[in-house]
């Protein structure tokens, strides 16, 4: 059959088609897998800048643009678009053939010629330029070619680097925009080109295998060469271009054009997700929207298909911290993974209700759950009373969770011992054995109400695990979300699995941690160093709310879970957009009518309820907007509650919107006293190290409602704004 190649902007316009005009879609290029490409027609185009790019009709008002060489049997679908503009289209655009990476790339010649004369004449011979400190050489042997050179050395600043992005090769703004944030151009390098070379090379061993049947070579100059061109630097291109393989594999990609992520990858998340093995624990990391979730469930399929015949169904876990990401996670690997025989051998579930199901298989029955915070800080608050200690109940339940339960302290001898690095003030012996009374009269009471907490289910079942010695429930564990986690989940979850290659693997961003655990991943025994990666792309938000919501994070330095600090350098959006919207508001009522209305605009202007999200630090506030909303006959949704499934604008607390996305995203009531929420700060006064943590969690929960922004984001408040948002 012939080779064909599928590039992710025809996908991307494919399904905005009507259903219809999809199905002509598919049977025409069906036939191409056909190998009855001969007698469709393949317009040739006048005037054209790429002679081998060309239409085909669809129907009366579609057509096709198709890459399709004089030789070969390689043919790449490059865009579906109304007749007029698919001719527009085509005559303006070239096919080349990147320098470092040899991927295909497009480049608009026309747009590029008039860029390059546009800037030289608006741009002084004194003015700064943005890539003053990269020299020739450099950009040459990152992909940038000879002739755009000089249009790149008039650019003075990101905007400018912006304004050419729908022009410029997509491989080259990669590099452009890498250095533009700050990265070095061996960075770059790495980052950039050699990962895409790296799977290249990788591509072309398989195909190799394929062809002749020998061994595959891990060095791709010792790979005869395949069969055309087109086809090589299509499989060069595995970011941007899929390889259709059989007809199953084109109805499938068909089927499901708004799952890209299931098909493309950049480089570099691919590179970590496919990698063979990994010698021990491995991590990726990343900003909101770098696609990590969607590397650990890639990671997850990839483990799946290495198992032995043998292996058992759920021999692999897929794990996270609480149900409702749990359950997107099963809903995504239903949509990578269809075949029901492969997605058995991956157990998806959050590591509590693992925990708790560990523990009842061992004492049987059913355990009773203190799920309650506040009933929890209210039996702390009884016990230091009774007991007449100088601690407050916060104090009491933080040292309780951070020190005692983080490090599994079982005696007074080891609490007399412990660290107490990050809890603020040191205690003396007499200080300690305070403490040490309250948290075992604070335990003892639970026992003899036979009750648990979360986290002490945790503890037990690793301790369960690791008295045993010889079960280990699964051969490989995928964390997602891992910034989250408190020490002792991590426990179990290094006891869940015997050490070794491939045995976690770790996503997770310190930056979006809201429930302030802080751990240090090697003294637990989960040794990452050699084997972390970071991304740096977000696919999901634009860069205007992508710059507006960092800010929010300037001033505040965030640990690595391994001994350092993480850092946003190099993190950039891959979109433009408008910039977000703030709106002040006197009272609670005038916020809600001016949201509403908002809403109701985004609605007449063809979003769809369910695209819209908003986020609310408190539930109440969230069934306000809701009545405001249904009122003007918006239907809502409120999230977590039991008529919380609709097709509604999505409305949750900012903690319940951690892993949702949304097209327009609405951040409401953010006011002072409320983010950050006055109960959830530790007094400074009380430990002015927690206090910071706390803080800090207050911060990262409003990053994360912001970043669940595709397109608009609308940050709202009554009253006086909260301090974390930034001067206007």
């Amino acid at each position: 059959m012939a080779t064909l190649g599928i590039h992710k902007d025809f996908l991307m316009e494919f399904a905005k088609l009507e259903k219809p005009v999809q199905k002509r879609v598919h049977e025409v290029f069906d036939k191409f897998r056909e190998h009855q490409h001969a007698g469709l027609h393949l317009e040739k185009l006048t005037g054209a800048k790429d002679a081998r790019i060309r239409t085909i009709r669809i129907n009366q008002f579609m057509r096709g643009v198709v890459l399709a060489p004089e030789a070969g049997d390689s043919f790449l679908l490059l865009r579906v678009m109304p007749h007029d503009d698919a001719i527009a289209w085509a005559v303006k655009h070239r096919a080349t053939v990147n320098s470092a990476t040899q991927g295909i790339e497009l480049r608009d010649d026309v747009a590029l010629e008039r860029a390059t004369a546009g800037v030289a004449t608006l741009v002084s011979g004194e003015s700064k330029r943005l890539f003053g400190h990269v020299g020739d050489k450099d950009l040459t042997r990152l992909g940038i070619d000879s002739d755009l050179l000089p249009l790149v050395r008039h650019l003075t600043d990101e905007a400018h680097l912006d304004a050419l992005h729908r022009i410029l090769p997509e491989q080259q703004y990669d590099v452009l925009a890498g250095l533009a944030a700050g990265m070095e151009p061996e960075d770059v390098w790495r980052e950039v080109v050699a990962v895409q070379l790296e799977q290249s090379s990788r591509h072309a061993s398989r195909r190799t295998s394929q062809h002749t049947g020998q061994t595959p070579s891990t060095d791709v100059s010792a790979a005869p060469a395949l069969p055309d061109e087109l086809s090589a630097a299509m499989a060069r291109s595995q970011g941007r271009i899929a390889l259709v393989t059989g007809p199953d594999e084109l109805m499938d990609i068909l089927s499901r054009p708004f799952d890209a992520w299931r098909i493309f990858l950049h480089p570099s998340q691919r590179k970590i997700a496919y990698r063979p093995s990994y010698n021990g624990p491995a991590r990726v990391t990343g900003g909101p929207g770098t696609g990590k979730t969607v590397v650990a469930l890639h990671r997850a399929l990839h483990l799946a298909r290495q198992l032995p015949p043998e292996a058992p169904d759920e021999s692999i876990l897929l794990t996270t911290y609480t149900k409702d990401l749990a359950a997107d996670l099963r809903s995504n690997l239903e949509l990578l993974i269809p075949e029901g025989e492969l997605r058995a051998k991956i157990r998806v579930v959050n590591v509590d209700a693992l925990a708790n199901q560990l523990v009842r298989e061992h004492r049987g029955g059913t355990l009773a759950l203190v799920t309650s915070q506040k009933e929890i800080t209210a039996r702390w608050a009884r016990i230091a009373r009774r007991l007449d200690v100088d601690f407050t109940d916060v104090f009491l339940d933080q040292e309780w969770r951070h020190v005692v339960l983080a490090q599994d302290i079982r005696s007074p001898e080891e609490y007399l011992k412990a660290s107490r690095t990050g809890r603020g003030a040191a205690l003396g012996p007499l200080k300690r054995a305070q403490v040490w009374r309250a948290v075992e009269a604070f335990t003892q009471e639970l026992r003899k109400a036979d009750e648990w907490t979360f986290l002490q289910v945790c503890a037990e079942a690793a301790r369960l695990l690791e008295a045993d010695g010889t079960v280990r429930p699964y051969r490989h564990v995928v964390i997602d979300e891992a910034q989250d986690l408190h020490p002792a989940q991590w426990r179990l979850l290094r006891a869940l699995v015997a050490p070794g290659p491939d045995d976690l693997f770790l996503a997770g961003d310190t930056h979006q941690r809201i429930y302030g655990n802080r751990v240090s991943l090697r003294s637990l025994g989960i040794h990452v160093s050699g084997r972390s990666a970071r991304l740096r792309i977000n696919y999901r938000t634009t860069k205007e709310i992508l710059t507006w919501s960092t800010r929010l994070l300037t001033e505040t330095r965030v640990d690595d879970m391994d001994g350092g600090e993480d850092s946003l350098t190099g993190y950039r959006s891959a979109f433009r957009g408008a910039v977000p919207e703030t709106s002040a508001a006197p009272t609670k009522a005038e916020e809600i009518a001016g949201l509403v209305a908002r809403i109701a605009e985004w609605t007449r202007s063809g979003i769809a309820p369910r695209e819209i999200g908003v986020a609310v630090r408190f539930l109440q506030l969230g069934r306000d907007v809701a009545q405001g909303l249904e009122r003007a006959g918006v239907p809502a949704t409120v999230l977590g509650t039991p008529s919380g499934t609709g097709d509604g604008v999505r409305i949750g607390t900012m903690h319940r919107m951690k892993g949702l996305e949304f097209r327009c995203m609405a951040v409401a009531g953010v006011n002072e006293g409320v983010v950050p929420m006055r109960n959830a700060v530790t007094a400074k006064e009380v430990d002015p190290l927690q206090h910071r943590e706390d803080l800090l969690g207050e911060l990262s929960l409003l990053f994360v409602a912001c970043t669940r922004a595709r397109e608009v984001l609308h940050v709202s408040w009554h009253g006086s704004p909260s301090p974390f948002l930034p001067a206007e």
